[in-house]
């Protein structure tokens, strides 16, 4: 829980670098929130409100964690756009997100492992 607290903490902070674990958490926290806002929304027939809030407000959190997480990579944030290249943009996404990040300090600032640890 304390993964989703600290990407709150930096709501809009786009610049530094982002680890695996704190993007993966992040990403597996949400969808279960979504999940379960789907089933609330279908059992209220208010389908999509509170999960179309809930995705309106975590989209700028969501940005900047996978950003920072490119910038884990050595990448720019830019390469996010990569995504909306039809279905092998997406995939190439989930790979970069899932690739391990420098190990050295690299143009967007030192290793959160070094940091952390």
């Amino acid at each position: 829980m304390h993964y989703y607290t600290d990407v709150l903490k930096k709501y809009a902070v786009f610049s530094g670098r982002a680890r695996r674990q704190e993007f993966w958490m992040f990403f597996l926290f949400n969808m279960a929130a979504a999940i379960v806002l789907m089933i609330v929304d279908f059992a209220l027939s208010t389908y999509p409100l509170f999960t179309g809030l809930y995705a309106l407000a975590t989209f700028l959190p969501n940005l900047a964690l996978t950003v920072r997480r490119l910038h884990d990579t050595g990448k720019a944030g830019w390469w996010y756009f990569i995504s909306f290249v039809p279905l092998i943009g997406f995939i190439w996404l989930i790979v970069l997100m899932a690739t391990e990040g420098d190990a050295n300090p690299n143009q967007y600032g030192p290793s959160p492992k070094a940091v952390q640890a």
